[in-house]
């Protein structure tokens, strides 16, 4: 592990928001899903959240930049049991959906833990996930189209998101407690060895200032990176 790369995690673990997520309802379009999960990593989330599409997750390695081993991805079964996870850690989920109903979304608290739900890239969201959502909210637009792609609409949530976020100081500290902080750092900086103290049933090691290993030794066989 070199010293630059650790300190890079370092900087990007502690900017992470951990009561910033989206919530993507079968999103059924690989290169979509991917591209969403490469926004959330630059604007911060922590994880995401799926209700995957009958033919099941699909996440393109290409697209997303190889974000997806700095975004977790939390799957659901259902929009139900999704929607009441995200209630149950005090997330408020603001829907995606032109209609009457809807507020312009820079007019939404982006500041308060917000879950982004957006829906399949033909139907949108489902009834059932409008009915369940706490707000519903539409970008505007000029033109003749109705909608945009659903990974550039959640582009523009997030970086408002992040715009307001931003301006109230939240990305200048680590907003996760010490022990979540020190335990993601070391998976991120050292995935293989990870699992392997994971598969072990053991504690990870310290990590010095500058990402070295300390403490007991490294399972054999493992490998750092």
């Amino acid at each position: 592990m070199l010293p630059e790369r650790f300190r890079r995690l370092s900087a990007a673990l502690r900017r992470r928001q951990p009561d910033l997520t989206v919530l993507m309802e079968r999103v059924h379009k690989s290169h979509n899903l991917s591209a969403i999960l490469r926004n959330c990593d630059a604007a911060g989330v922590l994880r995401a959240n799926v209700v995957p599409p009958d033919e099941g997750l699909d996440i393109s390695l290409h697209t997303s930049a190889g974000t997806a081993k700095w975004v977790s991805v939390v799957r659901h079964s259902s929009v139900d049991r999704a929607i009441g996870s995200l209630h149950a850690s005090g997330f408020r989920v603001v829907a995606a959906h032109p209609s009457s109903e809807a507020v312009d979304f820079r007019k939404v608290d982006f500041t308060a833990p917000t879950a982004i739900m957006v829906g399949s890239e033909l139907h949108g969201i489902s009834e059932r996930g409008l009915e369940l959502a706490d707000e519903l909210v539409v970008i505007p637009m000029m033109g003749m189209a109705h909608s945009l792609n659903v990974s550039v609409a959640t582009a523009l949530m997030l970086f408002e998101a992040f715009r307001q976020r931003d301006a109230a100081g939240m990305y200048d500290r680590s907003r996760l407690d010490e022990e979540a902080f020190e335990r993601l750092l070391f998976e991120w900086a050292y995935p293989r060895l990870a699992r392997r103290f994971r598969e072990q049933g053991r504690p990870y090691p310290e990590l010095g200032s500058e990402g070295q290993l300390s403490g007991e030794p490294a399972p054999p066989g493992a490998v750092a990176g």
